[in-house]
């Protein structure tokens, strides 16, 4: 019964590919020594995708604690002009 669940045309020795993503880790707990702050443009721009929207944590695999502050220190640094909103540039022309 259970060639009756195998798709038809598939690989019949067995050798479908599974993913398994590997495990993440808070980078912040990891190195005590690094700190979050909306200054630090490089080490945010890590957070933020290239359309300007902070990045979930699923992908970059902050913990809670510290997804909230870096996406706290996105936004001030968005504020202060060090970020953009969007990833759109801005028109010179106007």
């Amino acid at each position: 019964m259970a060639d009756d669940r195998r798709p038809s045309g598939g690989m019949e020795g067995g050798g479908e590919r599974r993913f398994f993503a590997k495990p993440k880790f808070c980078q912040f707990c990891a190195d005590k020594t690094l700190t979050i702050d909306y200054k630090k443009t490089d080490l945010l721009r890590k957070y933020v995708t290239e359309d300007g929207s902070i990045r979930p944590r699923r992908q970059t695999g902050a913990c809670a604690r510290h997804q909230r502050a870096v996406a706290a220190a996105v936004k001030q640094a968005r504020h202060i002009a060090l970020l953009p909103f969007t990833g759109r540039p801005v028109d010179e022309g106007r």
